[in-house]
């Protein structure tokens, strides 16, 4: 039987995407994302929760990513979980688990009839199953 492993999220970047270009100009956006959700406590008072995810697109959706995300933008995105591990200069095993993109809608509204529209599908553009490895090595972020 084969397992599932995909993550769907709603929410605002943290910050601008951080978009390296890799060996033979394969480019990687990084950026933190937060999804925020409401509810009522057991005293009727509304809470909010947010969680920060890392979210890691590749070759033309990171591309895309540059060009129309920033800091605040609010975006569908639909990918798998990966995580990584790697040992530090101390010798102390690290981890960190990301959410690999390989599908993305920009939510925002229209200001200016730009392309980064409601709506605005970049399906399928991401990238493969790279392991990034040690991110002391090889990379830029």
């Amino acid at each position: 039987m084969r397992g599932v492993n995909r993550v769907m999220l709603i929410g605002n970047l943290g910050k601008d995407p951080d978009v390296q270009h890799l060996e033979g100009n394969i480019a990687v956006a990084k950026f933190p994302l937060a999804t925020t959700e409401t509810f009522k406590d057991r005293t009727g008072k509304l809470v909010s929760q947010t969680e920060w995810h890392t979210v890691v697109l590749w070759r033309g959706l990171a591309e895309l990513a540059q060009k129309y995300l920033h800091k605040s933008s609010l975006v569908y995105i639909e990918g798998r979980l990966r995580t990584r591990s790697w040992d530090d200069k101390d010798g102390n095993r690290k981890f960190a688990t990301e959410v690999v993109g390989d599908n993305l809608i920009m939510l925002d509204k229209r200001s200016d009839g730009g392309a980064s529209g409601e709506g605005g599908s970049m399906e399928g553009m991401g990238g493969p199953d790279m392991p990034l490895g040690d991110p002391g090595e090889n990379l830029p972020f």
